[in-house]
């Protein structure tokens, strides 16, 4: 195996640049696109994760686990649509009646109200057990509503969340979410001073620095806004003790349990998550799965809470924006569930099984070629194992895989090796991967797995000149 110290001694970037310029003669045409759009668009793109130290490879079609690039090049996918294709890309469940609703003139925005915005909601409540539901277009939108609401409902003004914590790119979101000497900074210019000082970062699975934090300023906190299992921050489940308690103080105090379930929802059963830990949050978010590949999110929680937004309150004035409850989302949003409540025995233990195989495969293969990998996104006392893989690179002896806190330090942790050299190695042998692996889909299979295997000892002869 490699000297653990080797990681944390060289400089990986110059492997970084190196693969990129190999990854422009892979695929020019993509290439010549990534230069064109950068004429018009910020970077040559609208999302910036889509994009890998200038290199963004350009599709052409997406197929279940697999996409086509401008070469012609058969790619197999764990992104899949930002975690959001549980089915795969496209599938014919939701892809045919969507077509044929669109064949019948019906699908694109009206601007009024139709049944089957009432139809998701009665089924996303039912499955969830919220009581009210308000649909919007983004996970930033949803988790910007309910902080609103909860600071409007308490009135209290701080906020609290967890370091690692990504809850979209809205302003109480936008603090602690990159390890910089800890998780205290701003992440953007451009906030109103008041913000990030409106903003508390506790540590995530940590009940006793939760307890302190609601000591010291419990009365003030207006919401605990929280994922019972981190995304961007490393693929973490929360500990039940962490949640339980989370409930406790939030409820003891008198701030609200915002649940931001936008990954998490739908991922580990055909409903919430936090149902799953015995707890009942007084908001709970989604997204991702819930649109059904189409751009919808949803807030939902208690009554009480949600009737600040309507027109009797006029408490919130979030009336929606131009294209909340897109007829064409809430169709492709409404199969998704259907398909999923309707085939959930069977679907749920595979991708179970997908997400174990795939982390054993990841460990072994790069083990075997002297890379000391850890993969996260396993399961705990209360969730089972995910099918989403992150895969961190150790840099020092120890290091767990708690909290962001452990898997973001560069002293614990390789942040450049995963996130860009790996990513990019494996591009070259066409696997697409973010933070480590991504999401395992329905849509993969074994002969995948199989495939990322061999692309995996592949990408590691790639790596391994600039690992020492």
């Amino acid at each position: 195996m490699a000297r653990k110290d080797s990681l944390k001694s060289r400089d990986h970037l110059q492997g970084v640049s190196e693969l990129g310029l190999e990854y422009r003669r892979h695929a020019p045409q993509s290439w010549a696109l990534q230069e064109r759009a950068s004429a018009v668009l910020v970077d040559g793109l609208s999302h910036g994760i889509r994009g890998i130290a200038g290199v963004a490879p350009r599709i052409v079609e997406a197929r279940g686990a697999w996409i086509r690039d401008e070469e012609g090049h058969w790619i197999l996918d764990f992104w899949q649509g930002h975690f959001a294709n549980i089915l795969g890309h496209n599938p014919e469940c939701v892809t045919g009646p969507l077509a044929h609703a669109l064949a019948e003139r019906r699908g694109l925005q009206t601007g009024l109200v139709h049944e089957s915005e009432c139809q998701l909601a009665e089924l996303l409540s039912r499955l969830t057990g919220a009581e009210r539901v308000r649909f919007t277009t983004s996970g930033a939108l949803a988790t910007m509503f309910a902080v609103l609401l909860a600071r409007a409902f308490t009135n209290r003004d701080l906020v609290l969340k967890v370091g690692g914590g990504w809850h979209g790119a809205q302003p109480w979101s936008l603090k602690g979410v990159r390890f910089q000497n800890g998780f205290q900074r701003p992440e953007s210019e451009g906030l109103s001073a008041a913000v990030p000082a409106q903003v508390l970062v506790t540590r995530y699975n940590d009940p006793d620095a939760l307890q302190d934090v609601f000591r010291r300023k419990g009365n003030q906190i207006a919401c605990f806004l929280v994922e019972p299992f981190v995304g961007a921050g490393g693929l973490l489940p929360a500990r039940p003790d962490f949640l339980l308690e989370a409930r406790r103080l939030t409820e003891h105090y008198g701030a609200l349990l915002i649940l931001d379930e936008v990954i998490s929802g739908f991922r580990f059963r055909a409903g919430d998550t936090g149902r799953l830990f015995g707890i009942r949050a007084d908001l709970s978010l989604f997204g991702k799965i819930l649109g059904g590949g189409m751009p919808l999110s949803a807030v939902t929680g208690r009554k009480e809470v949600m009737a600040l937004l309507g027109e009797g309150s006029g408490r919130v004035r979030l009336p929606g924006g131009t294209f909340s409850a897109h007829p064409a989302a809430l169709t492709a949003g409404r199969l998704m569930l259907e398909y999923l409540e309707k085939n959930q025995a069977r679907l749920y233990p595979r991708l179970e099984a997908l997400g174990e195989a795939a982390r054993a495969i990841v460990e072994r293969a790069l083990g075997a070629e002297g890379i000391d990998a850890l993969c996260s996104g396993g399961g705990n006392e209360a969730l089972p194992p995910s099918s989403l893989v992150g895969v961190h690179f150790r840099c020092a002896e120890g290091g767990s895989l708690e909290a962001p806190d452990d898997v973001q330090d560069p002293e614990l942790f390789d942040p450049v090796l995963g996130e860009k050299l790996l990513r990019l190695a494996l591009l070259l042998e066409d696997v697409h991967v973010v933070h480590g692996v991504g999401a395992l889909s329905l849509a993969h299979d074994d002969s995948d797995l199989a495939f990322l295997e061999a692309a995996l000892h592949r990408a590691a002869g790639r790596m391994r000149p600039y690992l020492g």
